[in-house]
């Protein structure tokens, strides 16, 4: 909509920083009800143009030396930054209350203090006292970590002046308002100053900086889209709230990759990088039981092994419950109904539940052909052999589809100790099997449920091979 001449918007989205001349119920961009709220309207000014202070420079004298990212002391973090935080740079922090955001940045803060750096860290939303508590809980104290308290803008940046820190953290971005500026924390006009004082801070001083974010209800970062495009790195918490499990995604990157995920532990001494987190989403158990199957998943360009379970009972209300944890829902509906009308395993009137060990979420289509085979072990009541794993999507015609990364799948299935794996036909075009692995592809799900269960119904007999394996195709 067009605004009068002389004049700007002066009406925004609190969500998304979406801008009009005149108030609406519902925002014109993310389409949220009861978001968009009057701020101030100046008039447009020009620009004069003035004389730099640094002068423009050839590229091939520029110092790349200033540019290069050192370790934060925490490896997983560093993974998902590209190597470590380079001076100059902010980073957003973002995800749920109480995921682990704040405890990971100071851990952070209190690794670059013991290296001799001036670190600072600002809270907005506890005391210095409360702070100083959490630090000594996680072992997170060092001489050169200054803690303060504030949710003024200018009391921060006089903070950081006078601290002079290479590294300084805000706790968080919504808690800062500037008085310069109408509104309440945390609203659009707020965020966007506060952020864009702090970024110049950073990058005028070459000082790095880690800004700790809320989310929405909806999972998005909370404030104006325009403060994921003014930092240079957002990384994203995620995990179930009763489970120890953290993954750090970075969402945005511009000094390295956004495939990278890290992995962590979250206790009460704190949160510490897992480094092989592959064993947290397996059952320890010395005999197979019935309805659960391996598979490996990618997390960015790290594989993880994981197990699905199932479970599958008769109903006796007409109206057969379908419920997942850690699956999705939507992908369960249709390999159930690809299982009844295309595997042989008639499900339509059985309760049936799915979840994975140890609260990972398992999203990718890869993982079709471990859940069919978990159910389809659940409703025959055999157990599948423990050192199988299964790699596949599956169609709705009933075929197996090929899936991406499988060599890094098997070599990290391999390395756990699983010596078959069932994958779709056609799979290993390129390169050999890892040593010790045999391999059974499959073109259909049916065959693949024939594999299993002739396999699973074997190791369940005396006279069977031994337990474990399965009879070649």
């Amino acid at each position: 909509m067009a605004s009068k001449s002389g004049t700007r918007p002066s009406y925004r989205c609190t969500e998304c920083g979406w801008a009009a001349v005149k108030w609406v119920g519902r925002c014109g961009e993310c389409q949220a009800w009861g978001t968009v709220a009057e701020v101030g309207a100046p008039t447009s000014a020009r620009t004069s143009a003035v004389a730099p202070a640094r002068p423009a420079v050839p590229i091939a004298e520029v110092d790349a030396e200033q540019a290069q990212a050192r370790s934060t002391g925490v490896e997983e973090f560093d993974r998902v930054l590209g190597g470590g935080i380079v001076p100059g740079a902010v980073v957003l922090m973002a995800g749920e209350p109480g995921i682990g955001k704040s405890t990971l940045a100071l851990d952070v803060a209190a690794r670059a203090a013991r290296t001799g750096e001036r670190v600072l860290y600002v809270s907005g939303e506890e005391s210095a006292a409360q702070v100083k508590l959490r630090a000594e809980r996680i072992g997170a104290v060092a001489d050169t970590l200054y803690l303060a308290s504030e949710t003024d803008l200018a009391t921060v940046l006089g903070q950081i002046s006078s601290v002079a820190p290479s590294l300084f953290v805000i706790d968080s971005v919504q808690t800062v308002a500037s008085a310069d500026v109408d509104g309440s924390p945390g609203n659009v006009s707020q965020v966007r100053e506060v952020a864009a004082a702090l970024i110049q801070v950073a990058k005028s001083s070459n000082t790095a900086a880690i800004l700790v974010g809320h989310v929405t209800k909806d999972g998005n970062i909370a404030g104006p889209r325009v403060l994921e495009h003014l930092v240079d790195v957002v990384v994203g918490f995620e995990g179930e709230r009763h489970s120890r499990l953290r993954m750090v995604r970075a969402v945005k990157n511009r000094f390295g990759p956004t495939d990278e995920v890290g992995c962590f532990d979250l206790g009460d001494g704190g949160i510490r990088g897992l480094a092989d987190p592959s064993g947290l989403f397996l059952t320890s158990r010395d005999r197979p039981v019935p309805g659960t199957c391996v598979t490996v998943t990618l997390e960015g360009r790290r594989p993880l092994v994981a197990e699905v379970q199932a479970l599958v009972s008769a109903e006796e209300t007409g109206s057969p419950r379908r419920t997942t944890s850690g699956l999705d829902s939507a992908r369960l509906a249709m390999v159930l109904a690809v299982l009844s009308q295309r595997g042989g395993v008639p499900l339509a009137k059985h309760d049936c539940y799915a979840s994975t060990v140890g609260g990972v979420r398992l999203g990718e289509p890869a993982v079709d052909l471990a859940l069919a085979l978990a159910l389809a072990s659940a409703r025959a009541d055999l157990a599948l052999p423990l050192s199988t794993i299964a790699v596949g999507e599956v169609g709705l015609s009933g075929d197996l589809r090929p899936v991406t990364g499988l060599p890094r799948r098997l070599t990290e299935a391999a390395r756990i100790g699983f010596t078959e794996a069932v994958v779709p036909e056609g799979s290993l075009t390129e390169g050999r099997p890892p040593a010790g692995m045999r391999i059974h592809e499959v073109a259909t799900l049916a065959d693949a449920v024939g594999l299993v269960l002739a396999a699973a119904h074997a190791t369940a007999t005396i006279a069977g091979p031994p337990a474990g394996t399965m009879a070649g195709r």
